[in-house]
């Protein structure tokens, strides 16, 4: 499945209990459709003590997320929008379909 998103894209959630909070992408799993936004869907995981964590105890950590609940996050219009594919000579290019913002570097 060829997903929109990429690792590092700053992302909105539109629907689900985490609907309008904003985040950095961190893992995309295509296979799934689903993927990893910080700070975005926190599960409580019990943790065992070990010499890294000598604690244990309760974490929060992410997890996974459908892509179809997430839009990319368009600095210039403030909101999530829908994205574009336009081709710069060799390279294909992702562009907001409102202002035109350029999201890959």
């Amino acid at each position: 499945m060829q997903t929109r998103i990429r690792k590092n894209d700053t992302v909105i959630v539109i629907s689900g209990a985490d609907a309008g909070k904003t985040g950095k992408i961190l893992q995309v799993l295509p296979a799934r459709g689903r993927a990893i936004v910080e700070g975005i869907r926190l599960v409580k995981k019990a943790v065992k003590k070990t010499q890294d964590n000598p604690q244990g105890g309760i974490v929060a950590k992410e997890s996974s997320i459908a892509v179809s609940k997430l839009m990319m996050y368009c600095p210039d219009d403030k909101k999530g929008v829908r994205i574009r594919f336009e081709k710069d000579g060799q390279k294909s290019r992702r562009k907001c379909r409102i202002c035109g913002h350029v999201f890959d570097n």
